[in-house]
């Protein structure tokens, strides 16, 4: 069970981020916008991570991740980590944007 625990918490942040899609303008509706935003990004951090481990300056702890990695020894779930926490976090902000501007345009609206 340990060996999939960040996958779990990853699991956990798409869950529990995804009901906010309908308070914006809709992060995964608009999912090539969301992809020029999180990939290149992704890609930078993935390249960080591949020195690192490269380099024996970053490592992680076998016992909490499934042992996939890809070449050059990056775990599978450090690649997702670096597009599902760029998502919630697309989500957050949609979500927050929206809501204030609803707050916003009432005030407006009752002055």
């Amino acid at each position: 069970m340990d060996r999939w625990q960040y996958l779990f918490v990853l699991g956990a942040c798409l869950i529990i981020t995804a009901p906010l899609e309908i308070f914006g303008e809709g992060v995964y509706r608009q999912a090539r916008r969301a992809a020029y935003a999180v990939l290149p990004v992704a890609a930078v951090f993935i390249l960080w991570d591949l020195v690192a481990i490269a380099t024996d300056v970053w490592s992680y702890n076998a016992h909490y991740i499934t042992g996939l990695h890809l070449p050059g020894g990056i775990p599978i779930e450090e690649v997702a980590f670096f597009v599902v926490i760029p998502l919630c976090g697309l989500l957050t902000y949609s979500a927050v944007s929206a809501i204030l501007d609803r707050v916003r345009a009432r005030r407006v609206v009752r002055s």
